[in-house]
């Protein structure tokens, strides 16, 4: 059964073709994010603190944006699938275009930092340093986004190499600005957060920059019309933010309700947030190679309903199911088995690391949680990218709108207004969200209304 799926079209073979490489460039991202937490960590507690809910706020209003431009991926490997080539470049110059006032609404965020971290109720000192790194991150938020548009013009054809080598290059120049700009290392100032906010923008510069490098030149213009399809066409760009707007309030909702847990926890006090930060960015290192996979069954359902043939985008999406509960079961086993040596990585230099003994205790706890829904969460991961593949956004918006309201947002609101608010409560409400979200997408693709969809004209 094993060698006969490995060797099979749209199997483990060719799923780990298209996915390695995502894994791999998801993992370089992953750990961008986990190295500078852990130096902002080892420079101050108050910096950790900060971090994460800065970072995920200014992530929820990216993520819209996020979520409609990654789609262009979708048009891209429908395309391919169906033979039309000329018509990539018109795609991709639709989500090029949709980058420009997207970039300028998430740089004016400038002026609502300060009210919005005012809601989140944290201690001064943090909350300013929250100020301050949401709005570096936010100034880069036009160059991310054209790097994850131009990304797709590889991913969408399954060249997911290229992709993962701009991403390690990214990490490669990321990493070592971090460490020098938050410690003051050699010609570098010290910067603290503001360093760190400094280098991840630099980091979303660069992709940008590569793939334009790669993507424009004479050859892909003679196949693709990537210079020459510069326009915006109204039927095309009307089926894009069909199809590409409910993926980006889905993917918004995810965010907000994730956001609201974070800053909920972070009122019950220091040693809550911080312990919550930490376990979080652990599970970051399971969590998003997921989205690799995701974004693999995502291409190879799209490439197969391209050519017209939902029983191979049916079988791609097992495939890659299988090969991702492999992988989360493992990571659940060494959150149980090695809790503490995770969670010394982010230590506090010096005196103020005498105090973080009450952090390890907590997150070795917190971790038992992040275990129990490693697996949940692949299963509803990958079968959301095989439902985005097939178009089925609009059902993802509605359904994972409610779970946010319903099992994320009241829930905890209720427990923090009665007085109920401990350190368990905001995680049993994550884990019921996970598991909700799971059952429903699986159902739902085995149902099969994703079948009959149509992004692509005919």
């Amino acid at each position: 059964m094993f060698i006969k799926r490995w060797n099979a079209e749209n199997g483990y073979r060719q799923s780990l073709i298209i996915g390695l490489p995502l894994v791999i460039s998801m993992l370089s991202s992953t750990v961008m994010t986990f190295t500078d937490r852990i130096f902002l960590g080892n420079y101050s507690i108050d910096a950790l603190g900060a971090s994460l809910p800065a970072s995920i706020a200014a992530f929820l209003f990216m993520s819209f944006f996020f979520g409609v431009v990654e789609y262009i991926g979708v048009f891209v490997s429908q395309y391919t699938g169906a033979v039309q080539h000329d018509r990539v470049g018109s795609a991709l110059w639709q989500g090029l275009w949709f980058c420009v006032p997207a970039g300028l609404i998430l740089a004016s965020l400038w002026f609502v930092a300060e009210p919005l971290f005012d809601l989140g109720g944290h201690p001064p000192a943090v909350r300013e340093l929250e100020v301050v790194y949401f709005r570096i991150l936010t100034l880069g938020g036009g160059p991310f986004l054209v790097g994850i548009c131009l990304s797709c013009f590889f991913s969408g054809r399954g060249l997911t190499k290229p992709v993962m080598v701009v991403n390690m290059a990214a990490a490669g120049i990321n990493i070592p600005l971090d460490y020098c700009l938050i410690n003051g290392i050699g010609p570098f100032p010290e910067l603290g957060i503001v360093g760190a906010g400094i280098a991840t923008v630099c980091g979303y510069i660069l992709p940008a920059i590569c793939y334009s490098l790669m993507i424009f030149t004479p050859e892909n213009e003679a196949k693709y019309r990537v210079r020459s399809a510069f326009r915006i066409v109204p039927a095309l760009f009307s089926r894009f933010m069909r199809f590409g707007l409910p993926g980006g309030v889905q993917f918004f909702l995810d965010m907000f309700a994730i956001s609201f847990f974070v800053f909920m926890v972070g009122r019950l006090g220091p040693v809550e947030l911080a312990s919550t930060n930490a376990v979080i960015s652990i599970y970051t290192l399971a969590f998003l190679p997921m989205i690799g996979m995701s974004i693999s069954a995502s291409i190879m359902v799209g490439q197969a309903m391209g050519s017209g043939n939902p029983d191979k985008a049916a079988y791609a999406t097992k495939s890659v199911l299988h090969i991702a509960l492999v992988y989360m079961g493992f990571m659940a086993i060494l959150f149980v088995v090695i809790p503490g040596p995770f969670m010394e990585l982010f230590r506090t230099r010096g005196e103020a690391g005498a105090d973080f003994s009450t952090v390890v205790d907590m997150g070795v706890v917190l971790l038992r949680y992040a275990a129990a829904f490693t697996l949940i969460d692949a299963v509803a991961i990958i079968y959301l990218g095989g439902l985005k593949g097939a178009g089925d956004t609009r059902f993802i918006m509605f359904f994972l709108g409610g779970t946010s309201l319903f099992c994320m947002v009241l829930p905890i609101s209720l427990l923090n207004h009665f007085g109920m608010m401990g350190i368990h409560g905001p995680w049993i409400c994550l884990l019921v969200y996970v598991s909700v979200l799971a059952i429903a997408f699986m159902h739902r693709f085995r149902k099969g209304p994703w079948r009959s969809i149509q992004v692509i004209e005919r």
